[in-house]
């Protein structure tokens, strides 16, 4: 064995017996690694400008989309149709990044305990929703979904609306002040069922 290869050998016996200095050198190629994929997609204009006709949410549909996340709704549907022709046929057109530009945090993923709601938005009417969300198996009675029957009686808290949308704002959410000023007013008196409707009613809409 010549020199050269001896002293190889010794740098990977020391890094091969050192956990501490493999875990190290690991996080270092990651890091390294998902900054080379991410970075790059910040100055792509396909997926940092929204696509054409899409708007910031409302302040009943943002409301909507904040009960959504706290009642863990994620957790057994996704919003993102993959570009395969079975999820295509199912679900309709595959999800594009410049539909999510307003969007904190993504609702991505690939959890389907239910169906994908990306295009959801205007295949169902409000009253189905309503029943639906109440007790879903007066209209799916297979369906293993939980019931959501207080959302038709709580209030949206229509006091946090003007705060979340300036923090929004703040990354890039291009909300007007009138939006802001008039947050509250948007949404006084509506039930957090009126919310969720609303949500789901415009997701995936803007792309046809």
């Amino acid at each position: 064995m010549s020199n050269h290869e001896q002293k190889v050998g010794n740098k990977h016996e020391k890094v091969e017996t050192n956990s501490f200095l493999m875990i190290v050198l690991i996080l270092i190629t990651v890091a390294f690694g998902g900054l080379v994929e991410i970075v790059p997609l910040f100055f792509q204009k396909s997926t940092t400008e929204p696509i054409k006709g899409l708007m910031p949410y409302t302040s009943l549909q943002l409301a909507g989309r904040d009960i959504y996340t706290r009642e863990g709704c994620y957790n057994c549907h996704s919003q993102m149709i993959r570009p395969f022709r079975a999820e295509t046929l199912r679900y309709g057109h595959y999800s594009v990044a410049g539909e999510f530009v307003y969007d904190h945090p993504f609702q991505w993923g690939s959890k389907r305990t239910g169906p994908d709601l990306h295009r959801v938005g205007g295949k169902l009417s409000d009253d189905w929703h309503r029943i639906h969300l109440i007790n879903p198996r007066d209209l799916v009675p297979e369906s293993i979904m939980p019931a959501y029957p207080w959302l038709d009686t709580n209030l949206v808290d229509s006091d946090a609306m003007p705060s979340h949308m300036k923090a929004l704002r703040a990354v890039g959410v291009p909300y007007t002040d009138a939006d802001i000023a008039g947050a509250a007013e948007a949404v006084k008196g509506k039930t957090e069922m009126d919310a969720m409707i609303a949500y789901l009613q415009v997701l995936g809409i803007h792309l046809k």
